[in-house]
C-alpha cells in the first residue's frame, strides 16, 4: 500500500486519529530512526486521544451545560464565608458513587450555579452521564408537552448518573404538572440511588408554598435530603459586582 491507500484504509476502519497524524509520524520515524514499535505506539496514542476528545465533547453536548466552568474560575476572596471545604468535597464527585444529593441554597448571585456547573462539568470529564437543567424552564416545557414528549423528558431526567436542577423556584410558583414531575423525578432517582444537585434562592421551609402542596414538599424533601450535603451560600452578589465594574469602566458619553 502507498500512503494514499493506507490513509483510505485507516478512514474505512474509523481510525481517524491515526489518519490525521500519519504523515507526521512517518516523517518523525524517518528523521529519528525510531524503532517500529515506538512509532506504532505513538500512532495508537493519537487514535486514543482523538477518541477521548470526541467522547468528552459528546458527553458535554448531551449534558445540556452551556459553558465549561471550573472551581479554578471562582473568586473565593469576594465572599470568604462561603463553605469552601464543602464545595471542594462535592467536586470530588464521591457523592455520585454514593447515590447522594446536594442542596445549594442562598442569595442570588453568590455562586450557587457556578458551583453546580463546575461539579457537572467535572462529572462529564470523569465519564459520568450528566443532565443540567434550568429547572423552572424545563419543568414548564414538560407541562406543555404531549404524553410522548413528557415520557421522553422524564426518561432523560431519571436515567443519568447526575441530574442538576438549577435555580429551582426562580419563578416562585410552578405549575401542578411541573410539581408532579419534580416529585416523580426525585422519587425515582432516590430508588435508583442516582445523584441530584439542586440550587435555589428559596429556603426549604417555603417549598410547600411554591409547590402549592405542603405534603408534596415534605415527600420531595424527605427523599432529597435523606443522603444529602447542605450548602448555604450567603454574602454579596458577584453579578452586581461585575455590573458595577462595567459601569465604572464604561467610557463617558461625549
Amino acid at each position: 500500500m502507498n500512503m494514499v491507500e493506507i490513509e483510505r484504509a485507516l478512514r474505512e476502519l474509523r481510525l481517524s486519529g491515526i489518519a490525521e497524524t500519519l504523515s507526521t509520524r512517518v516523517m518523525q520515524a524517518q528523521a529519528s530512526q525510531e524503532p517500529f514499535l515506538e512509532t506504532l505506539g505513538a500512532m495508537l496514542q493519537d487514535e486514543l486521544d482523538r477518541r477521548r476528545t470526541r467522547l468528552l465533547e459528546r458527553r458535554f453536548k448531551r449534558s445540556g451545560l452551556d459553558e465549561k466552568v471550573t472551581l479554578a474560575d471562582f473568586d473565593w476572596r469576594f465572599n470568604p464565608k462561603l463553605p469552601r471545604a464543602a464545595c471542594f468535597e462535592l467536586h470530588t464527585l464521591k457523592f455520585i458513587a454514593e447515590g447522594a444529593n446536594a442542596l445549594i441554597v442562598g442569595k442570588p448571585g453568590t455562586g450557587k450555579s457556578h458551583l453546580a456547573k463546575a461539579v457537572a462539568y467535572q462529572a462529564t470529564l470523569a465519564g459520568h452521564d450528566v443532565r443540567y437543567l434550568k429547572a423552572d424552564t424545563e419543568f414548564a416545557r414538560y407541562a406543555l408537552g404531549n404524553p410522548t414528549e413528557r415520557s421522553e423528558l422524564l426518561k432523560a431526567w431519571v436515567e443519568p448518573d447526575l441530574l442538576v436542577l438549577d435555580d429551582l423556584f426562580l419563578t416562585r410558583r410552578i405549575s401542578e404538572h411541573a410539581a408532579e414531575v419534580l416529585q416523580t423525578v426525585v422519587h425515582q432517582r432516590y430508588k435508583l440511588r442516582r445523584a441530584i444537585v439542586v440550587t435555589s434562592n428559596r429556603v426549604v421551609q417555603d417549598w410547600g408554598r411554591y409547590l402549592g402542596d405542603a405534603t408534596m414538599a415534605t415527600t420531595i424533601l424527605d427523599r432529597l435530603m435523606h443522603r444529602c450535603a447542605m450548602l448555604e451560600f450567603e454574602g454579596k452578589s458577584y453579578r452586581l459586582k461585575e455590573a458595577a465594574a462595567r459601569i465604572v469602566n464604561s467610557p463617558e458619553p461625549s
